[in-house]
């Protein structure tokens, strides 16, 4: 194996040694398969390619300084992704057939997992594709699961520095009761032409508003929105928002700490009410936001003016990463380890 500067790892893909799959046939999952090769042989009428029946999750494992290697919550991945194919009529992988295959591809590719310290992680891509073919609008009869793996750095390349944020108004990520609440391409897809003119302009990502009313928070980019007001954790609460993982345990952390915790509506205006504010889901952990600008008022929030992350957020932070590191205590069961 080449020699990785764990260090300087950006977040992006990585070829790895082997990857794990599975079909769904005639009713009924299959045998596991273990592949070497970064491709799949798929249908060109594959549903997958034509009506978008296709899903996946994101995760992250741990080598601690103790050695041991840790997944973090994989359960609650497991469960989102039937959610996700429930969503949009795809074969649900049971619990223990996601178990089975993340552990099996976690240990084939061992050497892959960083060593602790370093800012790095495994990163886990569950991926399930409708690969039987149709013409006519309608389900897939079959299904590929696919679990691939690959060492990342940081998301965003501030790492846990704070980025500037445009909030925008002409685009909508997903419409109401469609299917922002689950974790499919098409939403990211929806995404992807107002990020890049953020970039573009200057910021790291963009912060998409409700689709009916445009005036209330809904996600931050690839990533769900918090707010510390105070002694309070707020978040938006809306049918169109992704249920982040990490922002259910950054508001458990938040509880643990004495923090009131709200989920709710968040409107626009209330951003000029918050101490601290960022971006949270599994690529990131946290992303401290230091400006967010109105790309339509030019309206300017600014927060971190010591250009540093907020004292709430640099904790939640901190001990979520020692958790599931190893470092901190895991009193609430959220880490399995890896043998």
């Amino acid at each position: 194996m080449e020699k990785i500067d764990w260090g300087k790892l950006p977040f992006g893909y990585f070829k790895t040694d082997y990857n794990v799959r599975c079909y769904y046939k005639d009713g009924k999952w299959g045998e596991i398969e273990v592949s070497s090769s970064e491709y799949i042989n798929i249908h060109i009428a594959a549903t997958c390619l034509h009506y978008g029946q296709e899903c996946f999750e994101g995760m992250k494992v741990f080598r601690g300084k103790d050695g041991k290697i840790r997944v973090f919550r994989w359960e609650k991945n497991a469960k989102r992704m039937q959610r996700s194919c429930h969503g949009i009529m795809m074969a649900e992988p049971p619990v223990e057939l996601f178990k089975e295959m993340m552990i099996k591809v976690i240990k084939l590719n061992k050497n892959h997992i960083p060593l602790p310290g370093l800012g790095a992680s495994l990163y886990l891509r569950p991926l399930l594709i409708g690969s039987g073919a149709q013409v006519g609008i309608k389900p897939a009869n079959e299904y590929l699961f696919v679990i691939f793996v690959g060492p990342v750095g940081p998301y965003f390349k501030e790492g846990f520095n704070p980025v500037d944020v445009q909030i925008v108004k002409d685009y909508d990520r997903t419409a109401p009761q469609g299917t922002g609440h689950i974790k499919v391409g098409g939403n990211y897809a929806a995404s992807l032409r107002p990020a890049e003119r953020a970039k573009q302009e200057g910021f790291s990502t963009v912060l998409f508003l409700d689709s009916k009313e445009n005036k209330y928070i809904d996600e931050a980019g690839p990533a769900n929105f918090f707010g510390i007001k105070g002694n309070t954790y707020i978040t938006p609460d809306s049918s169109t928002i992704l249920l982040s993982i990490t922002n259910m345990s950054l508001r458990t952390l938040a509880e643990d700490m004495n923090m009131k915790v709200e989920k709710r509506p968040v409107h626009i205006d209330e951003l000029a009410e918050f101490d601290e504010v960022g971006a949270c889901g599994t690529a990131a952990v946290i992303s401290p936001i230091k400006k967010i600008v109105d790309r339509e008022t030019g309206k300017v929030y600014e927060y971190c003016k010591d250009g540093k992350a907020g004292p709430i957020s640099t904790k939640l932070y901190n001990t979520l990463k020692g958790i599931q590191e190893g470092e901190i205590e895991d009193k609430h069961g959220w880490n399995m380890i890896i043998e």
